[in-house]
């Protein structure tokens, strides 16, 4: 949690007294950067969920890239509030702070659900894909 509060600190000071173009121009790069690999871990989580052959993997791909994709979309969000204030002040500063405490509880609580889901198909006694054409 407390990196990146840093990092979005950090991109913060830079937004606010440093107004070269080329610091615009980074920002908004990493915010379309992270945008876009949020959500291709999506569109790789959802053909993950297709794809794989049992309740198993299909949730361990729903966890691993649900919670990474979130993080991403989530922390692009906050960058974007930064840049959008036309000053950073605190209410600024609290939306951001809000939104990073919201990818703490998701960092949190997602792996921690899949574990939950995982166990209670464990315990249900649901049987784990096996390949016939193994040798």
């Amino acid at each position: 949690m407390i990196i990146n509060i840093i990092v979005v600190i950090f991109f913060a000071i830079i937004a606010k007294y440093f107004h070269h173009p080329f610091m615009h121009v980074l920002i908004d790069g990493l915010i379309v950067l992270t945008l876009v690999s949020g959500l291709v871990f999506f569109l790789a989580t959802c053909i993950g969920i297709l794809r794989f052959p049992d309740f198993f993997t299909r949730l361990h791909a729903a966890g691993k890239g649900d919670t990474l994709s979130t993080i991403l979309i989530l922390f692009a969000s906050s960058l974007y509030a930064v840049k959008s204030a036309h000053y950073v002040d605190k209410t600024t500063l609290l939306s951001v702070f809000k939104i990073l405490l919201i990818i703490n509880f998701i960092f949190i609580g997602s792996p921690t659900a899949t574990h939950a889901l995982i166990e209670a198909g464990d315990n249900s006694e649901v049987e784990p894909w096996k390949n016939e054409n193994s040798k």
